[in-house]
């Protein structure tokens, strides 16, 4: 059942660089969001997710290219069956988003998130998406202490932005509660190309802020203060307690980490549910 306020309405990215991506390369797939997990291509892992978060309705695709659909009977058949609505991709993740967006009812709040977010699950989407509401702002970004992202998987590397009260990860978590939102996806297109340079995401917020970053003087609350004031929107984060929020597929070793991740805790489910039958078989 969905939450009594409004559903979200959910936006995923599903384009990337086609052949020529190395996750896609590696997994014989035409597009890195069909690469598999556990038998099941990532992208479908996140329409599942989101389709058991009770805070979220319908379900927009953007891209894989309709030439990848139509070659792809499982993608194709669930475009068909309505379930979720495809898009054509734009040249980049930003105007992709910014294009999508357009067509959606503004006053209609909007989840977004990718197809490589293949740790994604129900209660990340729904503790997300009620944090988001309760900050009353009119864009919200999910990140992670990188602490938590370490401390549960120190072998991963995950880029950090480092703040004077903590370093922070993305979790490619964002929602857009208000008509005002709509701008941030032009701030998004600025900012795109230098996601992997905090230094240079920062100078768009002043020089001052600049200056603080590096003096190790800029906190999370302040920076997003100065992104609201420069830009017309008010900003705000959701600090998420997962750690897997925090881990999407970006490199052959991020498929690798996650595939084994999902090994790992199916066999422990099996290994649980041997146990308990053999119990059961005890006590009769």
């Amino acid at each position: 059942m969905h939450n009594p306020q409004k559903a979200f309405t959910a936006l995923v990215l599903a384009a990337d660089r086609g052949p020529d991506d190395p996750v896609a390369g590696a997994a014989g797939v035409p597009c890195k969001s069909l690469a598999p997990i556990g038998g099941i291509p990532m992208v479908f892992r996140v329409v599942n997710a989101l389709d058991a978060s009770r805070e979220v309705g319908a379900i927009n695709l953007c891209g894989p290219p309709e030439s990848i659909v139509s070659q792809t009977a499982d993608l194709a058949e669930l475009i068909a069956s309505g379930k979720v609505r495809w898009h054509a991709n734009g040249a980049t993740p930003s105007s992709s988003a910014y294009r999508v967006l357009q067509k959606l009812p503004d006053q209609i709040p909007i989840l977004l998130t990718t197809a490589d977010h293949a740790l994604l699950e129900a209660r990340m989407v729904d503790h997300f998406c009620s944090r988001a509401r309760e900050t009353g702002c009119d864009v919200v970004v999910g990140i992670a202490r990188h602490d938590t992202v370490t401390g549960a998987y120190p072998q991963t590397r995950r880029t950090a932005t480092r703040l004077a009260d903590d370093a922070y990860c993305g979790c490619n978590l964002f929602a857009f509660l208000t008509p005002r939102a709509r701008r941030a996806a032009d701030f998004w297109r600025q900012v795109e190309n230098q996601r992997k340079n905090p230094l240079r995401v920062i100078r768009i917020l002043g020089w001052v802020a600049v200056v603080r970053y590096l003096a190790g003087r800029l906190s999370l609350d302040e920076a997003l203060s100065r992104i609201s004031r420069r830009l017309g929107f008010k900003a705000g984060a959701v600090v998420m307690p997962f750690a897997d929020a925090a881990v999407d597929v970006d490199s052959i070793s991020d498929w690798e980490l996650v595939e084994k991740i999902v090994a790992q805790r199916k066999e422990s489910l099996n290994s649980e549910f041997g146990m308990r039958n053999a119990e059961k078989r005890t006590a009769e």
